[in-house]
């Protein structure tokens, strides 16, 4: 349900209400009972809520990673003398 911003053309109060978008808009300033406008608003921005979405799935890495060292060691042969 979206939020809505509201203005009294009468005493300028502003004031918001959290109702669906198939409710009436609101007519009546809680105030001073005068005419209301429903303003214009620019919407909200998308808030991402919890841990690593950013570093685990978006991040650009900036700095080369170290070559892996246990790449090109020889395969144990499973003996366990000195090499012949």
């Amino acid at each position: 349900m979206p939020t809505y911003d509201y203005e009294c053309r009468q005493c300028g109060h502003r004031f918001e209400r959290f109702q669906p978008m198939t409710a009436e808009p609101v007519k009546a300033c809680p105030k001073c009972k005068g005419r209301v406008a429903r303003l214009l608003s620019g919407g909200s921005g998308i808030i991402f809520k919890g841990s690593g979405f950013y570093h685990t799935d978006y991040k650009k890495n900036s700095a080369p990673t170290a070559p892996d060292k246990s790449r090109g060691k020889p395969a144990d042969s499973g003996r366990t003398g000195p090499a012949e």
